[in-house]
């Protein structure tokens, strides 16, 4: 029987393939073959998006071109399926959970934006095998608030996640991933940093679950797009959670095999 991971990897799409499905199948296979274990998607309306700043920066478009309704997610959901990757989104409403737990209620994730939504959370528990929560934008107050509300539950792991797209390093606050840490025990990463620093650190921390932003390419239109990383940094990362996998691996307090050979013929040698 295979080992069982410790750190596992989750590609975030988003609508990083901006309604092409082709593209994002391609994205998926590519995620997979450097290593993910998850891709995201996200599940939301456009016809449900209040007027704000998107609407004069060329966002709005993007999104009318990029959501997922049911059929288009239920494609990418099979196609994962059928190459073996796990396939799961975060959703933004109670009306994109109805959704998406039509498709599935194996994994949902809470993004940071609806962290503060204690009545979806509360819902996704009693629904779904696995719930991801964002805690991200979030005051300090809410948080609290939230712990108390996942103590105990085992169907939950809490993202340490800032809000910032990119992200800057002095704001990482890994501060705040140690607190989760102390205060709930499955606690994993989403991270915005340019490169893969920030998920490095955190999976050297513990993350059980790390979350980065991916593309195939970086010129595609998109904010997420731009601070993504690509197949081969993906790669990198899912070669080090398995080095750290093997450092961390328990072989006792005595004598290994591999040192038989200096402990038979090399002990005491200069000693005549």
């Amino acid at each position: 029987m295979a080992k069982k991971k410790h750190y596992k990897l989750i590609a975030e799409i988003g609508w990083n393939f901006l309604g092409n499905l082709s593209l994002a199948k391609k994205m998926i296979m590519s995620a997979k073959k450097s290593g993910a274990d998850y891709v995201k998607f996200q599940i939301w309306n456009p016809k449900n998006l209040k007027s704000g700043k998107w609407d004069f920066d060329g966002r709005r478009q993007i999104y009318n071109k990029a959501f997922l309704d049911k059929k288009k997610f239920q494609q990418l959901y099979n196609f994962s399926k059928k190459i073996k990757i796990e396939c799961f989104a975060s959703v933004f409403s109670e009306n994109d959970l109805e959704l998406y737990s039509n498709i599935t209620k194996k994994i949902i994730k809470i993004p940071s934006h609806e962290s503060y939504n204690f009545d979806l959370i509360k819902k996704s528990i009693n629904i779904f095998k696995l719930v991801i929560i964002s805690c991200g934008c979030m005051k300090e107050t809410e948080l609290k608030k939230l712990l108390k509300i996942v103590k105990n539950k085992k169907n939950v792991i809490l993202m340490h996640c800032v809000s910032s797209y990119p992200l800057s390093e002095e704001n990482c606050n890994f501060k705040k991933f140690k607190y989760l840490k102390r205060k709930f025990k499955h606690v994993g990463y989403s991270g915005h940093l340019n490169g893969i620093n920030d998920a490095i650190y955190a999976i050297s921390l513990g993350s059980i679950l790390t979350e980065k932003h991916f593309t195939i390419n970086r010129n595609l239109k998109g904010r997420d797009n731009k601070f993504a990383i690509l197949p081969d940094e993906m790669l990198l990362l899912s070669k080090y959670s398995k080095t750290l996998e093997n450092f961390e691996r328990n072989k006792g307090l005595g004598l290994q095999r591999c040192e038989l050979d200096i402990y038979k013929n090399y002990r005491g040698r200069w000693q005549k």
